[in-house]
């Protein structure tokens, strides 16, 4: 489902007081009294350790309300800068986005920014708390996304009585594993978190960039923390005046029109793929064999599973190949499998699988309160449903177990950009996930930010993947802090050609599996989820 990726809540005036305080305060030396340091090491995680990466815990306080309390660890891993220590811009904190999304990878994204920028700063990555390696990481059922679900459209009251109980027991179980754990896990906590890298680091100020989701961590942080800001990319800005449920609505119609562009891609490419030869027709036959796969589901693949393996499509380009191939081979060959292979891929059932999911939930549970009437769902989605059929239901019982959750809800920070420095925002046209509206309601908040999009592209988050439109002006940023001249009216400030659709009649270049570009592929991955 679209993994829209969530917002903050506040503890209470006790802890904004905190807040303000600490924000306010000289930057305590590595390891002084009350701040923990952390132990670098050697990381286990091959391609770290093969990237020269150094690894660590920082422990920080369950609940920043009580700092003497319970702790809990953050996974953290570091790449130097490589440029001397006079050339050197400080530290460069990464979020993938999710929220859930294990990050402790990304300190590897420096290398990827064009120009040698990336080796001003020193790149960390981290686990947020109840994420991947920090401890304790949050699960609650690992089979939860697996085959046998209830259809995602409620056509019978049967259907939905079920998913709705399905949704419940996950909330219940989580409740069961989690316990205290869910009443910290909200973004408001995770800003905290990175102040106390910040901290733990020996930083006066912090460079941030961040993905999806990562980017309404960036616009909260910047916000309680503004004089603790050097420079901030922010790729797929989350709308912050639409957390979170009316977001989720916001995506089911930004899929809808993305699908659309995909599904005229398909056609255009009928001589490769026999799926038919204008967009309405494909369209039409991906409805007609969802409700078939529905109806009798082949080797457990049904209608959900379509939906899914075809939302990759969705977010990125990238993809739409292996979408394509695979979706061809089940309609003009009944051959499953390959549709099945990307759903197992992308789904596994492994001990702990879900943390991703748990943690996404627990962040946008809590974060704000969601509405507690299923009539309203009901009528809401039920509206939505009749102009985007593609997402809807499936998104609305992604999200469901928040009318349930245990963790105690709060009300999102009043993001206000006014006080903080230059700040590159990045969005495509049609992103699906985090919708364009978004970049602009955080250009007017932000008002010394830039917005650079890649007109007309779908893909979400894509930066650092080779538009060198795109990817020289973040080069340029992080180098000397330039930027292109932010312009009149509630616009973009560059505007760049999208990443390209993909061209399945073209020759393919030979690829190593080591070069640059699959790499960052798997970088991609850890971004995304998919």
């Amino acid at each position: 489902m679209p993994r829209i990726l969530a917002a903050a809540a506040t503890l209470g005036l006790v802890l904004t007081g905190a807040v303000a305080a600490h924000a306010a305060s000289d930057t305590p030396s590595r390891g002084s009294a009350g701040y923990s340091a952390i132990g670098w090491g050697a990381c286990k995680d091959p391609g770290l350790a093969s990237a020269k990466a150094e690894c660590g815990y920082l422990s920080v306080p369950l609940d920043y309300a009580k700092p003497n309390g319970k702790k809990i660890k953050l996974a953290v891993s570091r790449i130097k800068h490589r440029t001397s220590d006079r050339g050197y811009q400080g530290a460069m904190l990464v979020n993938p986005g999710g929220p859930g999304g294990s990050g402790l990878s990304l300190s590897m994204l420096g290398g990827y920014v064009p120009a040698g920028a990336g080796d001003y700063y020193d790149w960390i990555g981290f686990d947020p708390r109840g994420v991947g390696s920090s401890v304790p990481a949050l699960s609650c059922d690992a089979d939860y996304a697996s085959y046998g679900r209830p259809a995602y459209v409620p056509v019978t009251a049967a259907i939905e009585k079920a998913n709705l109980k399905r949704a419940k027991g996950y909330a219940k179980d989580c409740a069961k594993a989690g316990g205290e754990l869910l009443n910290h896990l909200s973004t408001i906590d995770t800003v905290r978190d990175m102040e106390s890298l910040r901290i733990a680091l020996g930083e006066q100020k912090i460079n941030f960039y961040g993905f999806s989701y990562g980017t309404y961590l960036g616009q909260v942080y910047s916000t309680l923390y503004p004089q603790r800001v050097n420079k901030m990319v922010l790729d797929g800005n989350v709308d912050p005046s639409r957390v979170w449920y009316d977001a989720n609505l916001d995506q089911d119609v930004a899929f809808e029109r993305t699908m659309k562009v995909y599904f005229a891609w398909l056609a255009k490419y009928n001589a490769v793929y026999h799926l038919g030869k204008t967009g309405n027709a494909v369209e039409q036959g991906y409805y007609q064999q969802r409700a078939k796969l529905t109806k009798k589901p082949v080797h457990k693949f049904g209608g959900n599973e379509l939906t899914d393996v075809f939302l990759q499509a969705g977010y990125y380009v990238f993809g739409w190949e292996a979408v394509a191939s695979a979706y061809s081979a089940w309609v003009n060959d009944h051959d499953i499998s390959a549709l099945k292979d990307l759903f197992d891929s992308a789904n596994p059932t492994s001990k702990g699988s879900d943390n991703g999911y748990a943690v996404y939930l627990a962040v946008q549970c809590t974060d704000v309160k969601w509405p507690a009437s299923w009539s309203k769902w009901r009528a809401d989605n039920t509206a939505i449903n009749k102009v985007a059929p593609f997402e809807t239901w499936g998104n609305a019982w992604y999200n469901a177990p928040c009318r349930d959750w245990a963790g105690k809800a709060g009300k999102p920070v009043s993001v206000d950009g006014k006080k903080v420095p230059p700040v590159l925002l990045i969005s495509e046209t049609l992103d699906a996930a985090t919708p364009f509206s978004g970049s602009l309601e955080v250009r007017r908040r932000f008002p010394n930010s830039v917005l650079v999009e890649g007109v007309g592209g779908t893909t979400h988050a894509g930066s650092l993947f080779g538009n060198a439109c795109v990817d020289l002006t973040i080069a340029d940023y992080l180098a000397n802090g330039t930027l292109p001249a932010r312009v009149k009216g509630d616009i973009s400030d560059r505007k760049c050609k999208p990443l390209p659709q993909p061209n399945p009649t073209a020759a393919k270049a030979e690829v190593s599996g080591t070069s640059t570009e699959l790499t960052r592929l798997e970088l991609q991955r850890h971004i995304t989820g998919h």
